[in-house]
């Protein structure tokens, strides 16, 4: 994620309707519209919540990819193995107790079983 993004997010965090043209990748270039300024310390306050709502962003994207390419043996006419019930349990669950980039980063993505 650029700077830039990461800036538009923080202050999108802080305040969902604030008015503001920004221009470039620094925090002194944000010209605030009809919306009560936000300090730099206040936006900055947010990185690494921005950060972690990405990371989560793109697990959740990469698990709902893995589960679709399962979605095959949990059509009703088709018996789900106990290995691929657990294998999709495990994805769903994957992002259980999450708080930080790191553990996303650290995730051990469980193994697809056989079909």
């Amino acid at each position: 994620m650029n700077n830039s993004s990461k800036i538009i997010k923080a202050i999108r965090k802080i305040n969902p309707n604030a008015k503001f043209n920004f221009f470039g990748e620094d925090l002194d270039n944000i010209n605030w519209e009809d919306t009560a300024p936000i300090s730099k310390a206040d936006i900055e306050a947010q990185f690494t919540a921005v950060e972690f709502d990405k990371a989560m962003e793109d697990l959740r994207s990469k698990r709902s990819i893995l589960l679709a390419e399962t979605d095959y043996y949990a059509l009703s006419d088709q018996t789900l193995s106990d290995d691929m019930k657990t294998y999709r349990q495990e994805l769903r669950d994957l992002t259980n107790g999450l708080t930080t980039v790191e553990q996303v980063e650290a995730v051990t993505w469980p193994t697809k079983p056989g079909a």
